[in-house]
């Protein structure tokens, strides 16, 4: 039985010249990204504007393929959680996030996580396998769908490392930000990294416009070291090395988020020495309540967080506590896991 391909695999040009090898009217990929990404359809034939003879060839080599919806989990702040299932079985979860001017989607870049973060549970389960650009896509889309809301700002900030899939990932955020497909300024769209230096100096040469951010949670190798295996790969000054390149090509802010743990990040030590880490980089720094997630780390008390941000104001970090999302429904950072109901 012949396997069929994934439109959603697929950019604006790429369907186009896959119909045009296929003799399959070319000219026809406007419409069907129409059809996908403005209508979100997921089968052919509802193409009504198409012909029932080439509805039913498409139909023979190309499906629009959407995850399965296992369940949604709702939060009181409008933060919905998604656990999503594809055909071989994997599953992942992403979060819509509610704001007074926006609507964000986190989605996952893979199945799973390699990294082994001590404070994430999603690299509990361990990693599977890499997402395509279509299975991302599908998640806003089947967002879209669910909630009949339109998503304005994207970040890949779920499930998984995005540099670790970059080819995968940087396919899909040209499809994100096509304006014949979801049609999101690049502006709105955001990569977090643990800190891939390969990856970001392969980002500081796409000709694209998004935002960098970094998961740091430490102002220091040894620390960092304790929590994130990642950084004995690649240590602060390698890091910071490659962010340096990144804002002489791209003369870009980026965001640095910073998990604080009671005890152990969170002192005015080490808020010195964060400043002194950031101090030549033009940078944001968010700070993050740390979110429960089966580890030996405790959240940070209210008072003391907003010590540490005072400190790095007054000494010219632009920082801010960031606003908790879902973390009743285990959808904040760190929280999300492939796992079933």
């Amino acid at each position: 039985m012949r396997t069929l391909e994934n439109v959603l695999d697929y950019d604006y040009e790429g369907l186009r010249r896959k119909l045009e090898r296929e003799k399959l009217e070319p000219y026809r990929a406007t419409q069907i990204f129409d059809w996908i990404y403005k209508k979100k359809v997921s089968s052919f034939s509802v193409m009504t504007n198409l012909s029932k003879k080439l509805r039913e060839k498409l139909s023979q080599r190309l499906e629009v393929k959407f995850p399965v919806l296992v369940t949604t989990a709702r939060s009181k702040d409008g933060t919905v959680k998604f656990l999503w299932k594809y055909d071989d079985g994997s599953t992942v979860e992403s979060v819509l996030l509610r704001y007074s001017d926006r609507t964000s989607a986190c989605i996952s870049s893979q199945v799973g996580c390699a990294l082994g973060c001590e404070f994430c549970a999603t690299g509990k389960s361990g990693f599977a396998r890499n997402l395509t650009s279509g299975e991302m896509l599908a998640q806003i889309l089947g967002m879209e769908k669910t909630e009949n809301e339109r998503i304005g700002n994207v970040v890949f900030m779920g499930m998984g490392e995005p540099m670790l899939n970059y080819d995968e990932v940087m396919r899909a955020i040209h499809v994100i930000a096509d304006s014949k497909a979801l049609k999101i300024s690049q502006r709105r769209i955001s990569i977090s990294t643990s800190g891939i230096v390969d990856g970001i100096k392969r980002l500081s040469n796409e000709p694209l416009d998004i935002i960098l951010s970094i998961s740091l949670h430490a102002p220091n190798d040894e620390k960092r070291s304790k929590i994130m295996p990642i950084n004995q790969k690649y240590p602060l000054s390698m890091l910071l090395d490659a962010v340096r390149e990144y804002q002489a090509i791209k003369n870009r802010r980026v965001t640095f988020e910073y998990i604080l743990f009671d005890e152990f990040n969170d002192s005015m030590t080490d808020a010195l020495e964060l400043v002194e880490l950031l101090k030549d980089i033009k940078c944001n720094v968010n700070l993050i309540a740390y979110n429960e997630t089966g580890s030996k780390f405790k959240r940070t008390p209210a008072d003391k967080a907003s010590r540490f941000e005072e400190f790095l104001r007054s000494h010219g970090i632009e920082a801010v506590i960031r606003a908790e999302k879902g973390s009743d429904i285990d959808a904040a950072c760190g929280q999300l896991r492939r796992r079933m109901p």
